[in-house]
């Protein structure tokens, strides 16, 4: 899906990725109100998310991570192990981190940093 704004494309990720901790952690989705966020507080609610997330996975033992959990939704239904789960969280927040450097050069903004991972693991201890 494509969104017509950064801040859009932000939202989208932040409710996602809230969506996936749901389903991992195994509590109820509570989905966002339409109400008007401003840029910042998009930001802090997709760090917060995040970093709520990232704990998570961590806690997570060798067993938690094969356990099949069945999902059902209006927009599909599958029945997979918890890691594929998490592959399916990550890999939808790279893919639109992409759109987002790809909105940005389109507007001009060209000194977006790197979003390959293996560039982020090379550098991030420099």
């Amino acid at each position: 899906m494509v969104y017509s704004s950064i801040s859009k494309t932000l939202l989208h990720i932040w409710e996602t990725e809230e969506y996936w901790y749901s389903v991992i952690a195994e509590t109820a989705f509570e989905r966002k109100e339409n109400v008007a966020l401003s840029t910042r507080e998009i930001f802090e609610g997709l760090l917060q998310s995040s970093t709520k997330l990232a704990e998570c996975i961590k806690s997570l033992s060798e067993e938690e991570l094969s356990k099949e959990i069945k999902i059902e939704n209006p927009w599909f239904q599958c029945e997979l192990p918890l890691s594929e789960y998490l592959l399916q969280v990550v890999n939808h927040g790279t893919y639109h981190r992409g759109q987002i450097v790809t909105i940005g050069r389109n507007i001009g903004i060209t000194d977006a940093s790197n979003t390959d991972y293996n560039f982020y693991n090379v550098v991030k201890n420099q």
